[in-house]
């Protein structure tokens, strides 16, 4: 149960991203199940892969006062999309770096709300 509402908090977050982040797009007629598939993804790479990258990259986020933490994040957003797009040809677009790093920046506040509101227990 914690999982399925990881992932609704997620594609929550994701759809707040498309919407807000100029250069993050979805392509595609079926919009709501290309973020939900990216949703599922993204759930699954941070329960994963994302605290290993977060214990390898801990000097340097250490070093840079926690802001390395907003890169990390951002690498993770990319993987997500690489493998969405790849695995489920779901048409996630993110343009640059600065709208992959908002985005990012936007996932993490939306889903930080929504989980507060929700009982999310991270």
């Amino acid at each position: 149960m914690n999982f399925i509402l990881r992932w609704i908090v997620t594609a929550v977050a994701v759809a707040a991203a498309v919407w807000l982040v100029p250069g993050i797009d979805v392509l595609g007629s079926d919009s709501w199940a290309s973020i939900a598939l990216l949703a599922l993804v993204l759930a699954l790479i941070n329960m994963s892969l994302k605290p290993i990258l977060q214990v390898l990259s801990l000097p340097v986020t250490v070093l840079t006062l926690g802001l390395f933490y907003l890169v990390v994040n951002t690498a993770v957003l990319y993987l997500s999309a690489w493998l969405a797009n790849g695995l489920f040809n779901v048409g996630f677009e993110i343009a640059t770096f600065g709208s992959g790093f908002v985005a990012a920046i936007v996932i993490s506040i939306v889903s930080g709300i929504v989980n507060g509101i929700v009982g999310g227990n991270d």
